[in-house]
């Protein structure tokens, strides 16, 4: 009787466990870090994007400072995200680089709303992929991360 209350309790603890390991989240692929991490900005979530991003992306701010940082400044620069594309990522050991084709307007840098070929990288952060950089592409570089973009002639700035 003993045996059987105890291989119980066994089958009981291994149920759990594995319940337990179902609940827990699947790492994010570093295509899914960029998506929802430019959905949070989208959205004016930064608390979410704060999430995401690396420490030295962070520069040893804590979230209310970073938070209100980047909501002052992007409602400075009038940013708008109106859609982004997040393309295939290249990975490297604990870098990834994930390109990303973004729709948006800003007061100062695309005040025409130009498409921008944007180049993310991250780290792997604690077992987690992070946004540490974000660059726009070069126009002569376009066509290496974003092939059906072809040579990106005009589209990009």
């Amino acid at each position: 009787m003993a045996r059987a209350r105890f291989a119980g309790w066994a089958l009981a603890a291994l149920l759990l466990a594995a319940q337990a390991m179902a609940a827990a989240p699947a790492p994010l692929s570093p295509e899914d870090t960029v998506r929802r991490y430019l959905q949070a900005l989208k959205e004016g979530r930064f608390d979410q994007a704060y999430d995401l991003i690396s420490k030295a992306m962070r520069q040893g701010k804590d979230r209310e400072v970073w938070v209100k940082e980047q909501k002052t400044g992007m409602a400075f620069a009038d940013v708008k995200i109106f859609d982004f594309t997040v393309g295939q990522a290249k990975v490297e050991g604990a870098t990834a680089y994930v390109p990303n084709v973004l729709s948006s307007q800003d007061r100062f840098v695309n005040q025409l709303g130009l498409t921008e070929y944007e180049l993310y990288t991250l780290l792997k952060e604690d077992g987690a992929w992070k946004v540490d950089r974000q660059v726009i592409v070069e126009p002569g570089d376009v066509a290496k991360w974003f092939p059906k973009a072809g040579s990106g002639e005009g589209s990009s700035h």
